[in-house]
């Protein structure tokens, strides 16, 4: 009943009847599936955005959550983001193994641990190289994040002022070489990022395809996302044969191929408890 996702909203910020409609047609196709499939981006959505990422811990009870759905054993879950994927398993600190799709879905850490990486070409990451040097040179007064397909500019936490100053002499240097080589510019809020290499839709549709190789049936799915970057990953996911729900998880809402809009943490903590729940029922049943 949607007045039921509704009540465990914070009575200040009540969440309107077509979201809480969507979530439970969605939360129905869990609850009746033997198998879901539930996927996250990490920084914005889980835990808040810090100026140093290795503070950036999940909001409260998320982690408890996290250990519950995969404890029933009942979701394919995994975490996709921008960082490098070693980098999720310390900031979850759980005690359970997590599949992790980093560096925007490039690489690939499993569940039993074996990690791939995308295989980029020599041309590409030669100029990558070049790019590095000559940010070692001049950073523009930004903050350089060095990645192994990528080089990323990021000026949160600058004035506004400062921050286009950085961002318009970012852009001189990357756009020229852009689409050269298969590398491409990734948007970001507050910043942005030069790279080859697969995007988070196609971690989406990589894990798709997986899961319907692996059991033979497209899986419920949801995708919950707070950048810019998360819109491949919402439009992946909006296109899924299967039941599928895109989720815009961020303070404000934007323009946004995600199907509905929820703030966090309440939001974020409404929707696992609302998967927990659905998942506990299929276990339930299957008793």
């Amino acid at each position: 009943m949607p007045n039921a996702i509704c009540e465990e909203r914070n009575l200040i910020d009540p969440m309107p009847p077509e979201t809480a409609e969507k979530l439970e047609t969605f939360f129905a196709a869990v609850r009746s599936a033997p198998q879901s499939i539930l996927l996250l981006d990490y920084d914005g959505t889980m835990s808040p955005f810090r100026i140093d990422r290795f503070q950036a811990r999940p909001y409260a009870g998320v982690r408890q959550f996290l250990a519950r759905i995969q404890k029933l054993g009942r979701t394919r879950m995994a975490v996709i983001t921008g960082r490098p994927a070693a980098e999720i398993a310390p900031m979850l600190a759980l005690d359970i193994p997590f599949e992790v799709w980093g560096l925007h879905g490039a690489e690939h850490i499993a569940l039993d641990g074996r990690r791939q990486m995308e295989q980029a070409s020599p041309a590409a990451l030669a100029t990558l190289e070049q790019i590095r040097a000559e940010l070692a040179r001049n950073s523009f007064g930004g903050l350089i994040e060095d990645k192994p397909n990528a080089v990323v500019m990021h000026w949160r936490g600058a004035s506004p002022q400062k921050a286009r100053a950085i961002e318009r002499k970012t852009r001189k240097l990357f756009e020229p070489v852009a689409a050269i080589d298969g590398l491409s510019l990734l948007d970001f809020e507050a910043g942005v990022e030069l790279r080859v290499g697969r995007d988070k839709g196609g971690a989406v549709e990589a894990i798709l395809a997986d899961n319907r190789e692996t059991t033979g049936r497209d899986s419920p799915v949801a995708y919950l996302g707070d950048d810019l970057t998360d819109e491949p990953a919402f439009r992946a996911v909006n296109a899924a044969p299967g039941p599928s729900l895109s989720v815009l998880m961020r303070r404000a809402p934007r323009s946004t191929a995600a199907a509905i809009w929820l703030r966090p943490p309440d939001g974020l903590r409404t929707f696992l408890a609302g998967w927990t729940s659905a998942q506990s029922q299929v276990a339930k049943a299957k008793v």
